[in-house]
């Protein structure tokens, strides 16, 4: 075994570990990965570890000078199945955080796939991306890592510890979201009865799309199948908002409705 999968195995171990305790980690362990390919063999590891399955990913753009620097776009982190929760509008739901670590909301477009990906090289056209989402949801990702530290420590940071993901949450459908125009409607994020942030939703054929682009690409080259039913969370629309166990956020998508989150410790996970 090479030093770099043994430094690898290293960091899956504490990172994966965290997680399982459910207990905060003070910083990265062992040694921050320089480049994204080599955060992604340590998520591939983790993933292996963990006792649960993906039911989707999440997708986050990266800020330009990381762009520059690591030479990609968005960066991708797995979903697993028990941290997905559908919110019918005008309801409450309840989301497990890290106690001592990094928490936030972000109202985003959730993507279910329809057709099984397998892995390619091929860039995809807008119609064929279209063909392959067999719905859009206004929805939310639940940001949650051990490390309070963890987007402090950039995208390697981010990208090995499972994208710094807790959940999705899937809300309303969007019908005939193929066709919406750029700011069809405005995303309002509410944190304890305090607006954090209001933007118009991009057309999903724009960004949201772009977002499934770039996953199909990064799958690709890591041999990774979608499977028809995979989430796709496609990024913050108004940004990334910190959240505490004692916190109510409310995600509003005007006309298409509003659900509501509260947080709770997550519990450490027993397994054999």
């Amino acid at each position: 075994m090479s030093s770099l999968v043994k430094q690898n195995d290293a960091i899956s171990r504490c990172l994966v570990d965290a997680r399982l305790r459910a207990q905060a980690l003070p910083d990265f362990p062992v040694h921050l990965p320089e480049t994204l390919e080599q955060a992604y063999m340590i998520q591939t590891t983790s993933i292996e570890r963990w006792p649960d399955e993906i039911a989707g990913w999440k997708v986050a753009k990266l800020s330009d000078a990381d762009q520059a620097r690591l030479h990609a776009e968005r960066l991708v982190g797995p979903v697993f199945r028990s941290s997905v929760r559908t919110a019918e509008p005008q309801t409450s739901t309840v989301m497990p955080i890290y106690d001592g670590g990094f928490a936030a909301v972000e109202a985003e477009i959730v993507l279910r796939i329809g057709v099984t990906i397998s892995p390619t090289e091929k860039v995809w056209s807008d119609q064929e991306l279209i063909d392959a989402v067999a719905a859009a949801h206004c929805g939310a990702e639940i940001a949650s890592s051990p490390m309070a530290v963890v987007n402090e420590r950039g995208p390697t940071s981010i990208v090995s510890d499972f994208g710094n993901n807790g959940g999705v949450i899937v809300g309303p459908e969007i019908t005939n979201w193929s066709e919406r125009s750029p700011g069809f409607v405005t995303a309002t994020v509410a944190v304890d009865d305090i607006v954090v942030g209001r933007e118009p939703v991009d057309a999903i054929v724009g960004s949201p799309l772009q977002a499934l682009r770039c996953l199909i690409k990064v799958s690709g080259y890591r041999g990774i199948q979608i499977p028809a039913g995979t989430l796709v969370s496609s990024g913050a629309i108004t940004g990334v908002h910190d959240v505490q166990i004692s916190s109510t956020a409310r995600v509003d998508f005007g006309a298409l409705g509003w659900f509501e989150v509260t947080f709770e410790p997550r519990a450490p996970l027993h397994h054999s």
